[in-house]
């Protein structure tokens, strides 16, 4: 049997897995804002990884000084092409801008994961996937993107591995679960740990 965890995300992604992993888990909507949050690390240089990092802890806090005594899991990702660091596409066409930049290239998928209570971190990890797009024709990406829909707006990359997505890449380096935004097993890994889940 295990305890309850609160998860500081919306994300019905992220529930789903750690429901589907057998987790009690109820999630509850951090209130920051994460761009506001993330402009200053951008502008001091801090890593990308780093970011989804500082900006899970800050989600798992958030959440965990408003949710006393509960155990709080917060997460975050960022996609990062060199430098530069991508954010969800606002519309179809920003979509079809990313997959673009992204052709041909490879880019990292950086996953942060914070447990904290009270307040207090427990325990973080970052886990990062290197992700090989394979050259797409332009007119391949308006088609894709017609079939797909708004789903191509749910994700940093303007893609999703466990759809059609999957067809946009020519070699993938890197756990699946951190793809989608949750490093799932250094997470089971550390409940057990912490005594939150049998072990």
């Amino acid at each position: 049997m295990t305890s309850p965890i609160i998860l500081a995300s919306a994300s019905p992604f992220r529930l789903a897995m750690l429901v589907n992993a057998g987790l009690e888990v109820v999630s509850v909507r951090p209130q920051i804002d994460e761009r506001a949050a993330e402009a200053p690390l951008l502008d001091s240089g801090v890593a990308p990884e780093e970011v989804a990092q500082i900006l899970a802890e800050a989600k798992a806090i958030d959440v965990s000084q408003r949710q006393l005594g509960a155990l709080v899991l917060g997460c975050d990702q960022t996609l990062n092409l060199g430098d530069e660091i991508f954010h969800k596409p606002a519309d179809m066409e920003a979509a079809r801008r990313h997959l673009l930049k992204l052709s041909g290239k490879t880019h990292h998928l950086n996953s942060g994961v914070v447990l904290a209570r009270d307040g207090q971190v427990l325990w973080r990890t970052v886990s990062i996937a290197t992700m090989i797009m394979r050259k797409l024709d332009p007119g391949f990406i308006g088609r894709h993107l017609a079939r797909v829909g708004d789903r191509a707006l749910q994700s940093v990359g303007a893609y999703q591995i466990e759809g059609e997505g999957i067809q946009l890449f020519e070699k993938i380096e890197g756990d699946y679960f951190t793809i989608v935004g949750l490093p799932l097993l250094p997470v089971l890994a550390a409940l057990r740990e912490l005594g939150a889940i049998d072990g």
